[in-house]
């Protein structure tokens, strides 16, 4: 069953209005037609519901709600990951893999070692853009909520965010004795973790005058192995594990 997403104003008595380009996907895309059944989530609320298309018109489908989907997609964790700028479209690869598995929130940061610098302008497009691939990757995987892509913030501003989380992990190449695996030992016994900020580099690291000021404000730096991973890599490897060692 296909599933789409709408915002609470859309959802009222028993009728969900679907606008803008869901539309097109529902008549041309995937040639929908009167009486099939589709899901919807209220992305407020993460509300998912059964229903049946009763009206396709031009610039809008009506929907009524059959039943409350009672189970959910969304993990017990709230992810949040700050990514160092990378190069090319893998910024679209880690946004679109993380949504898949899970995450809350990203965060793209500038660090010192990014290559890559955006103007004004520029930035803003991006993120409507990645905001773009997170509502079809969490479509694509079911999700109950799509992840927000928040704006490009400076690593100066990063520590801002920490009292919002219960621990901030940071991907650390020069680490050699605290492991991912040790964290998440830590966090399994304490059994009171639910906030997680997960940190990564750019291409060529995190600068380790970045890495003393992150951990000087509490993050804690971990490797993930004898191995170097691509940034594109860490975060998913990353995300994939706490999923599997926290989430109930």
């Amino acid at each position: 069953m296909f599933k789409f997403f709408v915002n609470k104003e859309q959802i009222e008595n028993n009728k969900i209005t679907i606008i803008g380009e869901d539309v097109n996907h529902i008549k041309n895309v995937l040639r929908l037609n009167k009486n099939d059944k589709i899901e919807i989530a209220n992305q407020n609320e993460g509300k998912s519901y059964e229903c049946i298309i009763e009206e396709i018109e031009k610039e809008k489908v009506i929907v009524k709600i059959e039943n409350e989907i009672k189970y959910t997609t969304e993990s017990n964790l709230k992810i949040t990951l700050f990514q160092g700028l990378p190069k090319f479209e893998k910024m679209e690869f880690i946004i679109e893999k993380s949504t898949e598995l899970g995450i809350s929130e990203i965060t793209p940061v500038e660090m010192k070692r990014c290559v890559v610098k955006f103007d004004e302008k520029t930035k803003q497009k991006k993120i409507e853009r990645w905001q773009k691939i997170a509502e079809v990757a969490a479509k694509q995987s079911k999700r109950d909520i799509i992840p927000t892509v928040n704006s490009i913030i400076n690593i100066k501003n990063i520590f801002k965010n920490f009292e919002n989380y219960d621990i901030v992990l940071i991907a650390n190449e020069n680490e050699k004795i605290n492991t991912l695996k040790n964290e998440l030992t830590k966090i399994k016994k304490e059994n009171n973790f639910k906030n997680i900020a997960v940190i990564v580099g750019p291409e060529g690291g995190i600068d380790e005058n970045e890495i003393e000021l992150l951990i000087e404000n509490g993050a804690k730096s971990i490797t993930l192995g004898k191995r170097i991973l691509r940034t594109e890599t860490a975060p998913i490897a990353i995300i994939a594990n706490i999923m599997y060692e926290l989430d109930t």
